[in-house]
């Protein structure tokens, strides 16, 4: 079953700008031009009950203005999108009661209160029951480790404790989606941690359908099965997280560490992208060359260490992103637009 069905979604703004040499003039204030800028462009895609999902791109790619719309926040020009079978453009406050938000960069708690009269009053809001909600924010409590700060005023939580917090309150309701826009930013890396394991944890327990955005590749990474990237508005590729890293991750880092410093011959498919010493850094591209062919070329009884991984994925990621800027220039054949 598909709790999102986006289909043709386009959306544009209108934004005054000043004529050249006209600053000032009444004509200028009277008379702007306009000009349309496009932030979505015809983009479809569908999300599974229970999915994991990292919608991502650069800034301006349109990854906001799709999550508002999904949200009934703006309304697309063109297209059509379904939320849980709801239309968010025609009811979107019914959709409210079954879905959450979690935005990293805003609060949604009031800060004076403790984070148990915060989940008492949104409970109130979404007409639960006292002793339902009493309920609810036990078990949320357990899951999330609040005990230590659950009466303790928002204003005086970390960071780390402030984000747990906003996701218990976004799920206090029960929503079968959750939308987390960067949940993790400005953490620091346990406590990163700590917030990934809890968001899989609920969507183990709870069978909560997550919808991702974020620019830290260590979330998209750990938390999600599935990625769509975004840029210019449209989607460039929609694929499998696992497919990704199996099929897309052709190129691999070769870290050599050498008994003496050596010249190594240039071979087509492998690239020494550092050398100082008698320590080697190489890309190899196995769609050209293999490991194997690679290492022959290289002294192994003058081998004191090496270390063979991947590229990061946030390069291949990044290499996404530049295809829509610099469509001229052609990306290597594994990335594929869709």
């Amino acid at each position: 079953m598909n709790v999102i069905e986006a289909n043709h979604l386009s959306k544009s703004f209108h934004v005054k700008q000043k004529e050249k040499g006209m600053k000032g003039s009444i004509r200028s204030i009277f008379h702007p031009q306009i000009k349309e800028i496009p932030a979505v462009n015809g983009i479809s895609f569908s999300v599974s009950e229970g999915e994991t999902l990292a919608f991502i791109g650069p800034n301006g790619a349109g990854k906001s203005t799709t999550i508002k719309m999904l949200t009934g926040i703006l309304y697309p020009d063109e297209g059509n999108v379904e939320v849980l079978g709801i239309d968010p453009t025609k009811k979107r406050k019914a959709l409210a009661y079954e879905i959450g938000t979690v935005f990293g960069q805003k609060e949604q708690l009031w800060t004076h209160l403790t984070p148990y009269d915060n989940f008492r009053f949104f409970g109130a809001i979404y007409d639960i029951t006292d002793h339902e909600i009493e309920q609810r924010i036990g078990t949320l409590a357990d899951t999330f480790d609040l005990g230590t700060f659950l009466n303790t005023p928002v204003r005086n939580l970390s960071l780390g404790q402030r984000i747990r917090c906003e996701i218990v309150a976004s799920l206090i309701h029960r929503p079968k989606v959750l939308f987390l826009d960067e949940p993790t930013i400005g953490l620091d890396p346990v406590v990163k941690e700590n917030i990934r394991s809890l968001i899989k944890q609920m969507n183990r327990e709870f069978h909560t359908t997550i919808f991702l955005t974020s620019h830290d590749i260590g979330d998209i990474e750990k938390l999600c099965k599935r990625i769509i990237i975004v840029n210019s508005g449209q989607i460039v590729l929609d694929d499998s997280m696992e497919h990704l890293k199996y099929h897309y991750l052709n190129k691999k880092i070769l870290e050599v560490k050498l008994q003496e410093e050596t010249t190594l011959p240039q071979m087509n498919g492998m690239k020494i992208l550092k050398q100082k010493g008698t320590h080697l850094k190489l890309e190899v591209d196995t769609t050209i060359l293999k490991i194997n062919d690679a290492l022959r070329h290289i002294d192994t009884e003058s081998v004191v260490d090496i270390n063979i991984s991947n590229v990061p994925l946030e390069t291949i990621i990044m290499e996404i992103y530049q295809k829509k800027e610099n469509p001229e220039n052609e990306l290597p054949s594994r990335l594929t637009a869709i």
